[in-house]
């Protein structure tokens, strides 16, 4: 479904029963949260400050301050399985000089509860330095949860997850409808 973001400044293909956290609880100005109605999954969409650093790093940077802001830093509970680069071609946000993508694995717990779920973390980082903004979205995808968890709940086989086709196209959706949403150009 498309969904506009960040009070129309852009738009983009969410996947079906995507549900806005915003109408539940105080988001973050800088983020757009979606979490699937029937599963544990979510995708957040963030504007975060240029890293002045190369791409790859940049990306590796974003996913170490997640594991921390996770509590699961460290390799024993964080690591980075696949990452590379996409092609500009494939995707409609054209304002970004470009784009990197990671998988990894997180365990984390919910609420700091001492429960540890192993969830799949798929990122996608966007690169916009005229407007000294990186786009982060991230698709947290939980592959087992812990019986303890509050998270842990029986899914019903009705149930559809979603899915890295449902990621994708939200990433190659992503379009730029208004760059005031980045303030001015700070890039001279």
């Amino acid at each position: 479904m498309e969904q506009l973001f960040y009070g129309g400044a852009m738009v983009g293909m969410l996947p079906h029963d995507a549900q806005d956290m915003s109408l539940l609880r105080e988001i973050p100005d800088n983020q757009e949260v979606f979490a699937h109605a029937k599963t544990d999954q979510s995708i957040i969409i963030e504007i975060m400050e240029y890293v002045q650093e190369p791409d790859e790093v940049a990306l590796r940077i974003h996913f170490e301050e997640l594991a921390e802001s996770n509590d699961a830093s460290g390799c024993e509970k964080s690591c980075i399985q696949a990452a590379g680069v996409l092609d500009l071609s494939q995707i409609s946000l054209k304002e970004c000089k470009s784009v990197y993508w990671l998988t990894g694995q997180q365990l984390v717990s919910k609420f700091k509860e001492s429960a540890l779920n192993n969830v799949n973390i798929h990122m996608v980082l966007f690169r916009l330095p005229t407007f000294m903004s990186d786009i982060l979205v991230t698709f947290n995808d939980p592959i087992n949860v812990n019986p303890e968890s509050s998270s842990h709940h029986p899914m019903s086989t009705e149930t559809v997850p979603w899915t890295m086709e449902n990621f994708w196209t939200l990433i190659n959706s992503l379009t730029l409808l208004d760059s005031g949403l980045f303030g001015e150009d700070r890039s001279s």
